[in-house]
């Protein structure tokens, strides 16, 4: 697998990331470990999990994963903080005191000493940035965390994160973005991706595959097992359906068809070799769905059909915004 650097720095990564959302809930150990062997022969390196997911048991699997699978050494841990972990004042938000204390706890979850990729989860209006950014520096400093990233940022929020960062000598510069990203859902283009870009962040799009619609396995009807028949899961999945979406679904199984190979190989290709665009964060319930991603790392998409995706998948971009489109 390819391997990309992360934004402007010295990390490199394969360019697909294991995403571990359902680890510890939907997916169970025996399936872990057999998609965390898979990605790793193949190539894969950046393994990307957070403190909510499964209440902490996604990083609670990964560890034991990483002392009886596949050795530490072998891997780049990504993780994230910035939700309610726990009880109390300091549990919750981007304070220094609840980013900490979160940062412990998932070393402590995944038995590790240090983390690769720390990313704040998502913007918190109430800390004050500096303050929150100053424990991503002290997080760096200690050797716990070797690089900082945020997710779910807007374009003006990552730039004042990244340009604050970079304005102090001494301090961790942001290295990532971690935002979704796929042929359902191109706003990141409108203000984040150009942040991104002029910054020297380089992008994790999470949920490449429009958050399983772009598989077309919804186009007639929700099949059962899936997570859109789940009533966890059926309202996120809900969210991106409409005409439009359709008509944009329509369009990759017919580049499919045309290619030779399946609609999620041709959407997780587009995103992948976006502008800004390091590594596509795949997730999957199974080791055989993990594989059908792995095994679409071969597609190369021809620049015709690259341009028929984009049009018909085109997102509105109006004043001032629309310099970004040129």
């Amino acid at each position: 697998m390819e391997q990309r650097a992360l934004g402007r720095s010295g990390l490199v990564v394969s360019r697909l990331a294991l995403g571990t959302m359902t680890w510890g809930r939907d997916t169970d150990e025996d399936e872990a470990a057999m998609q965390l062997t898979a990605f790793v022969d193949a190539g894969g390196t950046l393994v990307d999990t957070a403190d909510v997911y499964c209440d902490g048991d996604s990083e609670r699997l990964l560890g034991r994963l990483l002392s009886d699978v596949v050795p530490r050494s072998e891997v780049l841990l990504a993780t994230k903080a910035v939700g309610r972990t726990g009880p109390g004042p300091l549990g919750r938000g981007a304070s220094r005191g609840h980013l900490l204390a979160a940062l412990d706890g998932s070393l402590r979850r995944l038995g590790v000493d240090h983390v690769d990729l720390w990313q704040l989860h998502a913007w918190d209006d109430v800390t004050p940035l500096e303050e929150t950014l100053a424990a991503c520096d002290a997080a760096v400093a200690s050797g716990r965390v070797r690089y900082v990233g945020v997710s779910n940022y807007t374009g003006w929020q990552t730039a004042q994160a990244a340009t604050w960062q970079r304005a102090w000598p001494g301090r961790s510069p942001l290295v990532s973005t971690q935002v979704e990203y796929s042929l359902l859902q191109r706003g990141v283009e409108r203000e984040v991706v150009p942040a991104a870009e002029a910054l020297g962040l380089g992008v994790l799009p999470w949920s490449p595959l429009g958050r399983g619609l772009l598989t077309g396995k919804y186009r007639t009807a929700t099949p059962e097992g899936s997570r859109g028949a789940s009533p966890q899961w059926a309202g996120f999945i809900d969210d991106l359906r409409s005409a439009t979406a359709d008509r944009i679904v329509e369009a990759v199984v017919t580049a499919a068809d045309g290619l030779g190979t399946t609609p999620l190989a041709v959407a997780l290709a587009w995103v992948r070799d976006r502008p800004g665009v390091v590594a596509p964060v795949v997730g999957a319930r199974t080791a055989a769905q993990l594989q059908e991603s792995l095994d679409a790392d071969a597609v190369r998409l021809p620049a015709a059909i690259r341009t028929a995706l984009e049009d018909v998948s085109a997102p509105h971009f109006s004043y001032p915004d629309q310099r970004a489109a040129r």
